[in-house]
């Protein structure tokens, strides 16, 4: 039986981007299926009372600074875009949509989102810089604007953030692997270690 690793994560959320990076490698050692999972941290947060840890200060510069000694461990380039913290709604939706109604474009537009913000420290949230990232990556901006419009995408995302939300998602990014939740980046050696374990049947 194949184990699913469902990946629960928002595109402005810098350990989702580092989770990213290596969750793919994972799943492949274990010949595990990796589900993106798009939702919207903002609603999580508010669903659940949490909060960015950069609103705290102290928390927040120690954060970043744990958060690049995990980027030099993996061998990826990583960096706080401008505009941080980003309003990532219509960018989520555009995810979502996408994953819905184009998935063999959705990886793509993921590592083009992922990279241009984390990697390459672009302000995504400015429409022009946005644009740029978009269409150097091969998508139409109007394409992604209007998808990200349409009722039924918006819908899913909402739908996406509640579901995460009841089942004890409050962060991202947050991993499941069958019942057993992993929040944070850090802990994807836990992920690792569930895959290793020889899948349960179920019962007849």
């Amino acid at each position: 039986m194949t184990k699913t690793v469902e990946f629960f994560f928002d595109l402005g959320s810098p350990a989702s981007y580092l989770a990213w990076t290596q969750l793919p490698g994972i799943c492949d050692r274990h010949g595990a299926a990796l589900h993106y999972r798009p939702m919207l941290l903002g609603g999580v947060f508010q669903a659940t009372g949490n909060a960015s840890p950069a609103m705290i200060p102290a928390k927040g510069r120690y954060m970043f600074t744990d958060l690049a000694r995990f980027a030099a461990r993996y061998g990826v380039p990583f960096g706080l875009p401008p505009g941080f913290p980003m309003n990532t709604l219509m960018l989520m939706r555009g995810v979502i949509g996408t994953q819905l109604q184009a998935p063999e474009r959705f990886e793509a537009l993921l590592r083009a989102l992922f990279n241009g913000l984390w990697a390459e420290r672009r302000n995504l949230g400015d429409a022009a810089v946005l644009q740029q990232t978009l269409e150097q990556a091969g998508f139409d901006p109007a394409a992604l604007t209007a998808l990200a419009s349409d009722a039924q995408v918006k819908a899913a995302l909402k739908q996406a953030t509640e579901e995460a939300v009841a089942r004890g998602v409050f962060g991202a990014p947050t991993c499941f692997v069958g019942d057993e939740m992993f929040f944070g980046q850090d802990r994807l050696d836990f992920v690792e270690d569930a895959l290793r374990q020889p899948a349960r049947r179920a019962s007849s």
